[in-house]
């Protein structure tokens, strides 16, 4: 088909089930926002439930960069935009993830 970008299979479901994983047992944060993502909730469900990102919009790159873990609403809203510049590092934690 063309204009179709990206291919669904079953290595691409196996790394997104593997990323999953390892987000939730390492308790990985929304990387757009940094606060923590519930892992209890369905995928794709709820504001604050997991849902994979990459970093670069597979509609504007056609070879997609790696996964992010994010949150479904600010996958959303971020859209097919470019990743948001960087502030810095921050002075301190200021939300216990754990």
């Amino acid at each position: 088909m063309p204009g179709r970008i990206r291919k669904t299979s079953r290595q691409f479901e196996k790394d997104k089930a593997a990323f999953f994983a390892q987000c939730k047992a390492q308790h990985a944060v929304c990387w757009l926002c940094g606060m923590p993502i519930d892992y209890a909730a369905t995928k794709n469900t709820t504001d604050d439930s997991f849902n994979l990102d990459h970093m670069f919009p597979v509609s504007k790159h056609p070879d997609p960069a790696g996964f992010k873990p994010s949150h479904t609403s600010c996958n959303r809203l971020r859209g097919n935009q470019d990743p948001p510049a960087p502030i810095g590092t921050l002075s301190r934690q200021w939300i216990t993830t754990a």
